[in-house]
């Protein structure tokens, strides 16, 4: 696959620092059951890699010792991970909020058919992957018979209380197909309520509208098709100072499946490490009694994506 890291690392992005930790976001690994276009993990089936259960506890320690609200997990499928129960449940116990970054499909898959009634149990916030409301869009990004599992799980969820019962937020994500930048999030949102409940009678809390960063496996396809040039004019020409003060790494750490730190997961992607006590990379073993608050943020061209239009982050767009 082409990398456009090289491409990436000199930039002219503002340059901009840490404030007061409000996020920590736990990539449990690359392993999952699809292998979708817009991934900029690139993750799929054939990835092993996985954070063991000593990482996890180092993750569970920085939680009893700072205050962090929101513990949030990703991969690949994080669900994958033998230890995320653990993690769940001992988090929950702290009383920060676990956000589950699930794909959907990963509810209906062998030995995963308890997961649902799982994060209902604990009080997880499902953030779930649903990238448009349409069966031939989905599966164009995502592959065939997603969209029908997708709705299957939607199904279950709603049937748990998941966006109906305070307590079980359930959330989508819209990523955009091809060279766009995502559509106003409320306008979108709106069209994603009424076409999941006429349609198949599902409804849900927020939907989060993301851009697509020009790295991993999408990032490949746009040098492929010689395409990466006009898709950063995009980025750079829609950029927007405003949102500088609400980017999400100003308040979010990032932690990779072994336990090293970055500034966002785009940077866990690019391997651009968080710059901290002038080493090369930092583990979350050496900042456990450290506060981060001030440390300058590692920045690229990719960094044109989260400034964008309307703005984007894990949280979904950062303006209107």
């Amino acid at each position: 696959m082409l990398d456009t890291r090289p491409l990436l690392i000199k930039t002219d992005f503002p340059a901009i620092s840490r404030q007061v930790l409000d996020t920590l976001q736990v990539n449990l690994g690359y392993t999952c059951n699809l292998s979708c276009t817009h991934c900029h993990v690139n993750a799929g089936p054939t990835r092993t890699e996985q954070m063991d259960r000593a990482t996890i506890d180092l993750v569970l320690q920085y939680l009893r010792t700072h205050a962090v609200k929101t513990l949030d997990l990703t991969g690949g499928a994080p669900e994958i991970n033998q230890h995320f129960k653990y993690l769940v449940s001992q988090a929950r116990a702290t009383g920060v909020t676990v956000i589950d970054r699930c794909n959907l499909t990963i509810l209906g898959e062998p030995g995963y058919e308890d997961m649902a009634e799982f994060l209902a149990s604990e009080g997880v916030t499902v953030t779930a992957s649903l990238p448009c409301y349409l069966e031939q869009n989905v599966e164009k990004q995502r592959g065939k018979g997603v969209y029908k599992e997708s709705i299957a799980a939607l199904q279950k969820l709603n049937q748990l209380g998941y966006g109906t019962r305070p307590g079980l937020q359930l959330n989508l994500v819209y990523n955009p197909d091809g060279l766009n930048l995502p559509p106003p999030q409320q306008a979108l949102e709106t069209d994603y309520k009424r076409e999941l409940l006429s349609q198949h009678g599902i409804v849900f809390n927020q939907l989060f509208t993301i851009t697509n960063m020009p790295i991993s496996r999408f990032g490949g396809m746009l040098l492929a098709k010689g395409l990466y040039h006009q898709y950063m004019d995009i980025l750079r020409s829609s950029y927007r100072v405003q949102n500088l003060d609400t980017v999400m790494c100003r308040n979010l750490l990032s932690i990779d499946y072994q336990g090293n730190l970055y500034d966002c997961d785009f940077n866990q992607m690019l391997d651009l490490p968080l710059r901290h006590f002038a080493k090369a990379r930092t583990h979350l073993s050496e900042v456990l009694a450290s506060d981060l608050m001030g440390n300058p943020i590692v920045i690229g061209e990719h960094c044109f994506g989260c400034t964008a239009g309307q703005g984007s982050s894990c949280g979904g767009a950062l303006g209107n």
